[in-house]
């Protein structure tokens, strides 16, 4: 049967929207014990309950009771939050680099240009970058991983030569170096670059005879952070968390091909059962803990898991370059249930525009980057792909495709943009990056 579209008209009025009793009614099992967390949630399910409906005042809906994504409502609200901002957020002063990549990485999954913002990303990188290495997270600011991080990822985003050359490498080796500890984990949040030289220099505390080098004992680490429960943690005997999770797993994929690692360092089976429990109904969201709420970020840090646990399962692929319909059969997650809380749940209404944690929240830069990398990561399915390896690139690749099902419920026009399965930029951006370094000798 070929593939096609669901209808771009919204319902007519007198028409009731085809919603699925399993969004629109309560759990059919509730602890009877009644507790403080047993009432949020009840409220939160009540609330999610009319917006899923698709019954909304004022809202126009498909004939799935879905709304359309404001697109350019989100942009707008985007472009505002990367000028001037109300002077509460100075408590986000060290956290300059995470709100540029919110709003940039937002900005490309809705289809903006983003280039008009190079050059001042540039010479802000400049100005926080220490010579000791790596980025702070504002002017004058000690160098921190998470600050690094996105602060890469927001120059790759923008892209182009004058951009990447802002990036100290041989300096933030020598700091990357000095965070690696013993145990083979780092200091601070995981990172670091896989064209960098791995070799540690011999005044590093964790140089031995043994010639450990940036990536020894990482795996082994991760896998003492899985949790009894399935789920993984920031470190041994923590609680697991979602964005933990996704971290865990895209530091595995930068290691070593996901259907490869993953199994030898997981317990799959038990990872999977967590991630799956972190899925409601009638909700349709993604809580980030055992017993929480939904929260519309989680719409990433877990659902950005299942791309790269679904590529692993299928293992490495021919690229054929045809986006074909697939069934949901072979899903390990509602794609709908997810779609349908981010689209009808995720979204401010209002003409202030971005996306929210849940429904009568404020939306935000951070809400918004994730939300929409969570729409992006059900709009598409990712494959493995081999590929020849040249000693500085890996031997596989990853190809995103558009994921077509002939029930799906959103509108084509409401698809955004593919994102890359580990760094969480757009695909295209992160090949860009890696092939200019890949391509200097030395550094």
């Amino acid at each position: 049967m070929a593939y096609s579209s669901p209808s771009q008209e919204p319902h007519e009025p007198h028409q009731a929207p085809l919603v699925p009793g399993l969004f629109t009614t309560a759990a059919p099992i509730k602890d009877s014990l009644v507790t403080d967390t047993s009432l949020s949630q009840n409220a939160v399910e009540t609330s999610c309950r009319a917006f899923l409906a698709g019954t909304q005042d004022g809202i126009r809906v498909n004939r799935h009771g879905i709304p359309s994504l404001g697109r350019e409502r989100h942009i707008r609200f985007l472009d505002k939050s990367l000028g001037n901002l109300p002077p509460a957020f100075k408590a986000a002063d060290a956290s300059r680099p995470w709100i540029f990549y919110w709003c940039l990485n937002g900005l490309v999954l809705l289809g903006a240009d983003v280039s008009k913002y190079r050059d001042g990303l540039v010479a802000t990188a400049r100005s926080i970058q220490n010579e000791s290495g790596g980025f702070g997270g504002g002017f004058g600011q000690q160098s921190h991983l998470a600050t690094t991080y996105a602060m890469v990822l927001s120059l790759a985003i923008v892209g182009g030569e004058a951009a990447y050359q802002v990036i100290d490498r041989r300096a933030m080796w020598k700091w990357l170096c000095t965070l690696k500890e013993p145990t083979g984990a780092f200091r601070l949040t995981l990172g670091g670059e896989i064209d960098l030289p791995l070799d540690l220099p011999y005044d590093s505390s964790s140089h031995t005879p043994e010639r450990l080098d940036l990536f020894t004992g990482l795996a082994d680490y991760v896998r003492r952070c899985q949790t009894f429960e399935g789920g993984i943690s920031a470190r041994p005997g923590a609680e697991a968390h979602g964005a933990y999770a996704f971290c865990a797993l895209g530091c595995l994929a930068i290691l070593d091909a996901p259907h490869r690692i993953f199994p030898r360092y997981l317990d799959m089976p038990r990872l999977i059962s967590w991630l799956s429990s972190r899925q409601y109904a009638p909700e349709g969201g993604l809580s980030g803990r055992t017993n929480k709420l939904v929260d519309g970020c989680y719409s990433h840090w877990v659902g950005g898991c299942w791309p790269l646990i679904e590529a692993a399962i299928h293992g490495p692929t021919i690229s054929t370059s045809i986006e074909t319909p697939s069934s949901a059969a072979g899903d390990l997650y509602s794609r709908e249930g997810l779609i349908r809380y981010i689209l009808c749940c995720g979204q401010d209404q209002t003409k202030r525009g971005g996306m929210r944690d849940k429904p009568y929240q404020p939306s935000d830069a951070y809400h918004t980057c994730y939300v929409l990398s969570g729409l992006s990561s059900a709009q598409h399915v990712t494959r493995i792909l081999s590929s020849d390896g040249d000693g500085i690139m890996p031997p596989w690749t990853y190809e995103v495709l558009s994921h077509l099902d002939e029930a799906q419920v959103y509108n084509e026009e409401d698809r955004v943009s593919p994102t890359d399965p580990v760094y969480g930029i757009p695909e295209g951006k992160r090949k860009d990056i890696m092939s200019y370094f890949s391509s200097r000798p030395g550094f």
